[in-house]
């Protein structure tokens, strides 16, 4: 991991001064919740413990790794079936995955703040103050009692997802659920889980001691598991401390020159701000931007394409096909590959291809070199079907030409970095709380064996 560190830094003078649009305020302390710690110490427990997967060898870790910047350093990774992490990840052959993630490990920082009001690629579970529970979700109403937060109820889906951590088929008792549409009530995929948890003496000690409601083991529900989890990511991972934060608290506080050319481009000619704005450098909002397309593309199990058409999945509107949600910056040169499907490892070709889809879309195509640098893990796929159909390029492409591409010269491309790089934090970085030397389950930690 490359992190910044304080050397030749300069004050910014009056001449970098004159920003082309306005700074965002710097982040206040309520834009979090208060933390209680042994809440989150529960919850740090549960993210490394593969207790939580069907055939408890992953866990919430192994594609959210501190090691790789709350990501797995992968463009696509293996979930259920992998062993390893990051680039060392390979498919177990004794339980080898179909296929690989079909879209890139999203990032955790500052997921706990109060404006993280939808999350994952495609949207698909935002607040939404019409409905009872507060929450929508692909999921009914009714199954989202007890999640404290947004934050908490995201952790719903990778449990359940046979790719994910839940395990393919009938290999377990959670994959028989979920196959069968048991999720919710006795017996269902969420209190089998529950169930482990609470047979361990250490994690039913724990949960009696930090929430009220809990008298004995078997009131542990999957909900207290994912509030805890919840809690443990918002403290773990809030970053708000980079140097970018100690200018916008201080303009007078020393900042690099060449960061500061690139933080007036991306507020400025650049136009990067018009999407990335905001304290978190995010509009939370969707937008078709012609990111490269590979992997299996996200389908129904009926489904043959592979093709992901990203917020339209969500809302059926044609207008939203191959829109993602614009992700938060924080720490983003720590965070990649980038994109939905992590085509780019490399920010300065990532930078002038998210601006030009048209450039990109040559430059993945079979007799181009890009592919070479994507970050994949070997697996036997079709990674680039997609990307092969012409037709189908063309789609990608078309819809996010509603935009006039921007050129950007290699200096400023290299200051833009500059500026990206004053976004790394240290603290959310290293970790608050870090990795435990072990797990109340006995399993390995994060589900990487020794």
């Amino acid at each position: 991991m490359i992190l910044l560190r304080p050397a030749a830094f300069i004050a910014i003078t009056s001449a970098f001064g004159a920003l082309a649009g306005p700074l965002p305020d710097p982040i206040p302390a309520s834009a979090y919740a208060p933390v209680n710690m042994d809440e989150a110490t529960l919850g740090q427990l549960l993210f490394y413990d593969p207790i939580l997967s069907g055939n408890k060898n992953i866990a919430c870790a192994t594609c959210h790794h501190p090691k790789f910047a709350t990501g797995d350093g992968l463009s696509l990774g293996i979930g259920e079936g992998g062993i390893g992490l990051g680039m060392e990840r390979r498919g177990d052959p004794d339980n080898m995955p179909p296929h690989r993630i079909p879209r890139n490990s999203p990032a955790l920082f500052n997921l706990g703040a109060a404006e993280f009001t939808v999350m994952f690629h495609d949207g698909r579970i935002e607040v939404d103050d019409t409905t009872r529970s507060g929450f929508r979700t692909p999921l009914d109403d009714d199954m989202l009692d007890g999640f404290a937060s947004l934050l908490s109820a995201q952790t719903m889906f990778p449990v359940l997802s046979p790719d994910e951590m839940a395990g393919q088929q009938l290999e377990n008792d959670v994959s028989k659920a979920v196959r069968q549409g048991l999720i919710t009530g006795d017996g269902g995929a969420w209190d089998i889980l529950a169930r482990r948890v609470a047979a361990l003496p250490d994690y039913a000690q724990r949960f009696q001691a930090v929430y009220d409601h809990i008298d004995s083991p078997d009131h542990i529900a999957f909900t207290d598991i994912s509030n805890a989890i919840a809690v443990f990511i918002a403290h773990e991972w809030r970053s708000d401390t980079s140097v970018f934060d100690a200018y916008l608290r201080d303009p007078d506080a020393a900042y690099p020159p060449d960061a500061a050319r690139g933080m007036d481009l991306f507020y400025g000619d650049a136009g990067c701000s018009s999407c990335h704005t905001g304290p978190f450098q995010t509009d939370h909002s969707f937008h078709a931007m012609g990111a490269p397309q590979l992997g299996p593309g996200k389908a129904a199990v009926f489904e043959t394409h592979a093709s992901d058409l990203g917020r339209n999945r969500v809302t059926g509107d044609p207008a939203d096909a191959f829109a993602f949600r614009t992700p938060s910056l924080r720490n983003v040169m720590q965070t990649g590959p980038w994109g939905h499907a992590g085509a780019h490892s490399k920010m300065d070709q990532f930078i002038p291809d998210h601006l030009d889809p048209v450039a990109a879309a040559d430059r993945f195509t079979t007799d181009a070199n890009a592919r070479s640098t994507v970050q994949l893990p070997p697996l036997k796929a079709d990674d680039w079907r997609e990307m092969d159909d012409p037709v189908a390029r063309d789609r990608i492409v078309q819809a996010a030409l509603i935009r006039t591409p921007v050129t950007l010269n290699p200096p400023d491309i290299a200051a833009i970095v500059a500026f990206l790089r004053t976004l790394d934090d240290d603290t959310a970085l290293n970790g608050r709380m870090g990795i435990p030397d072990a797990v109340p389950s006995g399993l390995a930690v994060g589900g990487v064996a020794d």
